[in-house]
This record gives structure tokens, sequence and C-alpha cells, in this order.
């Protein structure tokens, strides 16, 4: 049996979007899912335990920056990354392949893989999907990515094309070189922004046996528009009994978006970003922009939380006064509040959209939800 399996639970009569459980070997979770990014092998001002108390299920680690920094030897002698952070529930660790081929002239494109500069000190690595693969292994995550080439916005047909047919050659020997039987491994639809070669790819990709599809390449640049049409063309040729991840994608709207069109999994630096530069995620209920930025001197004498509707520690116990003033004095308990605010904020958004889908009211929480929401992020 595979080490990670989706079971689909429900299909929303009305937009299909679904409801599911990801049983993985440190646990079932529910799904539509937002999965926090801890790249360095931790979420930025949080530990596991504040993790865990705001409803986190699944965080995301980097394989890029795990494999130069401490390295996948180091982190297997601790025994996983499981326990080398102390987290007693579900990992995914992406490729690398997004931040490799983010290195623009730093790197160079092969069939065999990829030579690239380390961001760090300069010195000369090389991944491919075998070592990416072997990487993941090593870092014990429940949830391992094939390797893939990123292709970068804007490209041409032609380009786009080869890379996506790159990807999949990579995906049969990412496929080759998994290794543990308690370790899932999911594939990467690619296909740039030409609708028949997103299909083309989540075919290939869905036909192989892979126990999940991730899609990559989205959120890079494109527009909003455009960015949904490609994500249409690629679940609506995906596999229902598998798993699908929207790879680098956390506003609200993307996630609603994304879920009316049949995506179960998502993680994004976004929340936990933002708040490092003093800003709330909000219900539109409370600003229709979705946002409080904090700094503002609107909140300088406001004795309300951030967002009455939240049952976070930040919301239930300071004030939009206070975290103001911390995050104008730099103090980090300030970004702390707001990180914790912010995750809390989208598990509870996805918890919301799950309980929607249950209930056959999806389209209905979705049309609330636009209403009441100024696109602005």
């Amino acid at each position: 049996m595979a080490a990670v399996t989706y079971e689909l639970i429900h299909k929303d009569k009305l937009t299909g979007a679904r409801a599911g459980i990801l049983h993985t070997p440190h646990g079932d979770f529910l799904t539509p899912i937002f999965m926090p990014v801890g790249t360095q092998a931790t979420v930025k001002t949080l530990s596991p335990d504040e993790l865990t108390d705001l409803g986190a299920g699944i965080i995301l680690s980097n394989t890029y920056h795990l494999f130069l920094r401490p390295g996948a030897d180091l982190i297997q002698k601790a025994g996983g990354l499981h326990k080398f952070m102390n987290w007693s529930r579900g990992i995914l660790t992406d490729s690398g392949g997004f931040q490799v081929f983010s290195l623009g002239e730093l790197r160079k494109i092969t069939e065999d893989g990829v030579t690239f500069r380390s961001h760090i000190d300069g010195a000369k690595k090389f991944l491919s999907p075998e070592i990416s693969v072997e990487t993941q292994m090593k870092l014990g995550a429940d949830i391992a990515i094939a390797f893939d080439e990123c292709i970068p916005y804007p490209a041409d047909y032609d380009y786009a094309k080869k890379s996506t047919a790159r990807t999949h050659r990579w995906a049969e020997r990412s496929l080759k070189a998994e290794t543990s039987a308690t370790q899932a491994l999911f594939g990467i639809c690619q296909g740039g922004m030409f609708a028949d070669l997103r299909e083309e790819s989540a075919k290939v990709i869905g036909s192989m046996d892979f126990d999940g599809c991730a899609i990559g390449g989205l959120s890079v640049g494109e527009s909003r528009e455009m960015m949904y049409e490609m994500l249409e063309a690629s679940t609506k040729f995906l596999p229902e009994n598998k798993a699908r991840y929207l790879m680098g994608v956390g506003t609200p709207d993307h996630l609603l978006e994304g879920v009316v069109r049949g995506v179960d999994m998502f993680d994004c630096v976004f929340p936990t970003r933002v708040a490092r530069n003093g800003m709330a995620m909000v219900s539109p209920n409370v600003s229709p922009s979705g946002r409080l930025v904090m700094k503002n001197a609107a909140y300088f004498d406001d004795f309300t939380p951030l967002d009455s509707s939240c049952d976070c520690y930040a919301c239930k116990n300071f004030t939009r006064a206070y975290i103001r003033h911390l995050v104008r004095a730099e103090e980090i308990f300030g970004l702390k509040l707001l990180t914790l605010h912010n995750l809390r904020y989208l598990q509870k958004f996805m918890a919301d959209m799950r309980n929607a889908i249950l209930a056959d009211s999806f389209a209905d929480f979705r049309a609330e939800f636009f209403n009441r929401y100024e696109r602005s992020f």
C-alpha cells in the first residue's frame, strides 16, 4: 500500500469542489488544506507546539535550502526532519527545482540536471532528479516531489514544449530513484501558459505511478485570469483518486479559486512573509481589502482585536494598538503575533471551505466572499 493516499469524501454538487482526507504516516489530514512553509526546517518565529495549536497539519520544507545547509546527511543522522525539528505531524518537501531555476544566470540546465552556484557562498553544486529524490528520502518527509523544470514567465511555446517534455523525462527518472516505502512521491505538471501543454502534462503525470499530482509553474508573474485558465486546463485531466497540490499559492482569493477548480493542497510563504512586514490577513467583513497594515496611524489607539471573529492567541489577548506599537518598534513579538494570526486565519478559512463543500453550498460561500472582498494582494 502507498505511504500516502487520498480519500475523496465529497464533491460539491454544483461546483465540483472536493473535500477529502490525506492519509500519511504522521496522521490523517482534512482537505482542502493549507500548508505553512518552513523553508529552513522551521516556520519563522513559531514553535512546533504553536503550529499544532493553530491547527497546522502538514508543513513544507525546502529541499534546495536544506541540501545546501545543513545538508541531508546531517538531518538523516538526526533521525530525519521530524526528529530534527521536533514536528510530529506531516511534512512535504519540494524538489528544489523552483529555487534552482530562479537563480537565473547562476545555473545551467542540461538533460542530466542543473549545475548552479550556491546563493550562500558561490560554491558549485549539482541537482538532478536522482539527487533531489535521494536528498528528500534522507530528509524523511512524508511527501517528496519529483524534480522538474519550472518554466519562466514569459516563455514562448517552443521553449515551454521542450521544457515540459524534459519535466516528463525527469519525472520518470524521479520514480526510478525512489527508495523509501514509507514516503510518497508526487509528480509535477508543467506546461507554461499554454492550455494544450497543460492538458498534455496533466495526462502524462497523472498516468504515471505517482502518489499525487502537483501543479507547478503558476503564480510566477502571469495575470490572475491566466493562472486560473491554466489551472483549470490542468485539474480537469488529473485522476480523481490522487491528491492535487497547487504550489506557491496562499492569498484567500487564489485559495478559493483553486478549490473551486478541484485543488486539495496549497502552500505559500505569503501569510508569514507579510506578517513580518506588519500586515494582518482578515476577513472581508473586517476590511474589504482582506488586510490591515499595522503601521498605519489608524490603529494608534484602536483597542479592538485584529479580527473579532478569530480565535487565535493574538486576537484573544492583544489589541491592534499594542500590535501596531510592537511593529513600529520592530519588536519580534509583534511579528510573531501577526504570523500566528495569519496562519490561524488561513487554517480556519480552509475549514470553512471544507464545511461549505460538505453542505453543497460552496458556490454560495464563494459568492458571499467575493461580494465583500476587494482584490488587492
